[in-house]
């Protein structure tokens, strides 16, 4: 058995040994239901997940919702268009009626979803005073944990919540650039050089943000920098994983937790 320092302090451990890897709902089971809805987050639990992923944004009026972006046409799946913080919650609801708020879904995975491992992702700066209060509120910062690229935002939740694990998400693509047009192929190369000088440079990162875990995109999670994680304490997750074959070669390479849109593959992934 791997032998490693105990993570004092923390509310809930990251790390997994022994080839055991946390599986990870992306927004919940988010290609087979609405992305951040409750109804996905059920799923992807009934689907075999033990932890669940989803994001929280503000609205103007300081109401915490469960939403990836600002753009109501995403939010809203298709329904609408504008900005999601510029509108009441009333008025979401007639586009997305079955938006929660981060109050309801944490009401939500305490009374339905017990044991569950939550994830947190944090799209803006502010957020986190509201997030820590509603993790107390529920009674559930024992199974939680949160992740962002904004390495102030998790240094704020270090001073609010020291206990409650932060992880840096790496690298910033907001708008899914490595994914869309002639220029996917040119982003893909430069995240993999980026990703040949990360083991390198993770420490530094890891301790700008006081973060101490590591939320990767599987174009930069090689087992070098997986070992190089390890070796500092820090757990890796790896999003968004929807490849059977890709989850196998991250798990045997080490990786802490699979972060997937279809808990399906993990039916799939072999020895």
């Amino acid at each position: 058995m791997r032998r490693r320092r105990r993570q004092a302090n923390r509310l809930i451990d990251l790390r997994r040994l022994d080839g055991e890897f946390a599986r990870v709902g992306h927004r919940g089971a988010s290609a087979l239901a609405p992305e951040n809805t409750l109804r996905a987050l059920e799923l992807a639990v009934e689907l075999g997940c033990d932890m669940l992923e989803f994001d929280v944004l503000d609205l103007q009026d300081g109401t915490l919702v469960l939403a990836h972006s600002n753009d109501l046409h995403e939010v809203s799946h298709g329904a609408a268009r504008g900005a999601v913080r510029q509108r009441t919650l009333e008025s979401l609801r007639r586009f997305a009626p079955d938006l929660p708020t981060l109050d309801e879904a944490l009401a939500f995975c305490a009374e339905r979803l017990p044991g569950i491992g939550l994830q947190i992702d944090l799209k803006r700066r502010g957020v986190e005073p509201g997030v820590v209060e509603a993790l107390h509120r529920h009674e559930l910062l024992d199974r939680a944990w949160v992740s962002g690229f904004d390495a102030h935002a998790l240094r704020l939740l270090a001073e609010l919540e020291p206990g409650l694990p932060r992880s840096l998400t790496f690298p910033r693509d907001r708008f899914g650039i490595s994914k869309r047009g002639p220029l996917a192929p040119v982003i893909r190369g430069a995240l993999a050089s980026v990703g040949s000088s990360l083991p390198r440079r993770l420490p530094v990162l890891l301790a700008h943000a006081r973060a101490v875990a590591a939320t990767l995109h599987h174009s930069v999670a090689s087992k070098a920098v997986i070992e190089r994680a390890h070796e500092l304490d820090a757990a890796v997750y790896v999003w968004t994983v929807d490849d059977p074959k890709l989850a196998g070669r991250l798990v045997r390479d080490g990786a802490d937790g699979i972060i997937t849109n279809d808990p399906r593959i993990f039916t799939m992934l072999t020895a």
